[in-house]
C-alpha cells in the first residue's frame, strides 16, 4: 500500500523506546490518528527537533485500516508551535484544545474541524498577552461549539422562553444550558443547587464565546470555573482534564 500524504498538526508527542515517538495528529483528510516516528529521537534524526506538540507541516504515512498505529514516514515543516511553547499560559490552552479534540474526535475526516484549530492555535500564538486568556476561553468553548456540545445561552432550557437581556439565569452544565428564575426558584449568590448564577454581563460574555468572538473580560477565574464544569460532565467522565488543573496553576480558577 502506498504512503499517504496529508496536512496534519501535531496534537501530543511523547517517547516510545529509546529512539521513537508516538505522535497524535489532527489531520485534514483522514481525521485525528496515532503514528509512531522511528528513530526521531536519534541525535541525527531527519526530523530534527520538529516532531513537537502544535507543530503543523505535511505529514506521510503509512495508512494500514484497522490498525491503531500507522508509520510515518515524513514529515515536511510548515509551521512550528514554539511561540506557544514560550508562554506557559499559551502553552496550555493549546493542550486543553488539542484534549478536547483527542476526547470527543471519533476519527473522522473534518477538514472544518483541522482549519478551526490550525487557525485557533495561531490566534493564541499572535493575540496580546492582556487577552491571552479570553482568548483562549473563546477558542475553547467556540471548538465545542463546533463539535455540537454548545450550551443553550439564549432562552430558559426549562420553559423556553426567550430571556432578557438584563436577566440574571443559572447555568445548568448538565442539562446543557441555562434556567430563568421561576424555573429554578430564587437566585441567591453565585452558587445554586442546580448549578450556577451567571448575571447578564457573564452570559454576554459566555455568548460571544460560543460565536468565536472575544469578549472584553476584567477577571477570568470563574469563567475558566464554568468551562471546566462542562468540559468535565461532558466529556471527561467525570474527571476534570489534565489541562485544566495544569492551566489551574498558571491562571488559577473559582472552583
Amino acid at each position: 500500500m502506498p504512503p499517504v500524504s496529508t496536512e496534519s498538526v501535531i496534537l501530543r508527542a511523547h517517547p516510545y523506546s529509546e529512539t521513537s515517538k508516538i505522535l497524535r495528529l489532527l489531520t485534514r483528510e483522514h481525521g485525528h490518528l496515532s503514528v509512531i516516528a522511528r528513530g526521531a529521537r536519534r541525535p541525527k534524526s531527519k526530523y530534527g527537533a520538529i516532531l513537537d506538540p502544535f507543530t503543523i507541516g505535511r505529514a506521510t504515512f503509512y495508512l494500514r485500516e484497522g490498525r491503531d498505529l500507522h508509520t510515518l514516514t515524513d514529515f515536511d515543516l510548515i509551521r512550528t508551535g514554539r511561540g506557544l511553547g514560550l508562554d506557559l499560559t499559551r502553552f496550555g490552552i493549546a493542550a486543553l484544545l488539542a484534549e478536547i479534540v483527542l476526547r470527543t474526535g471519533e476519527g473522522e475526516p473534518d477538514p472544518d474541524l483541522y482549519d478551526q484549530v490550525v487557525s485557533a492555535l495561531s490566534r493564541l500564538e499572535k493575540v496580546s498577552g492582556e487577552e491571552v486568556e479570553a482568548a483562549g476561553l473563546t477558542e475553547g468553548w467556540a471548538l465545542l461549539a463546533h463539535l455540537g456540545y454548545a450550551p443553550v445561552t439564549e432562552y430558559c432550557i426549562g420553559c423556553d422562553r426567550e430571556l432578557d437581556d438584563a436577566e440574571t439565569v443559572i447555568f445548568d452544565h448538565a442539562a446543557g444550558g441555562v434556567r430563568c428564575e421561576e424555573c429554578v426558584g430564587p437566585i441567591r449568590g453565585a452558587r445554586h443547587p442546580a448549578g450556577r448564577a451567571l448575571p447578564p454581563h457573564a452570559r454576554a460574555a459566555l455568548t460571544l464565546f460560543l460565536r468565536g468572538e472575544i469578549p472584553s473580560l476584567e477577571r477570568t477565574a470563574a469563567h475558566w470555573a464554568l468551562l471546566s464544569r462542562f468540559l468535565t460532565y461532558h466529556i471527561s467522565e467525570g474527571h476534570r482534564l489534565r489541562s485544566l488543573e495544569f492551566l489551574a496553576t498558571v491562571v488559577g480558577d473559582d472552583r
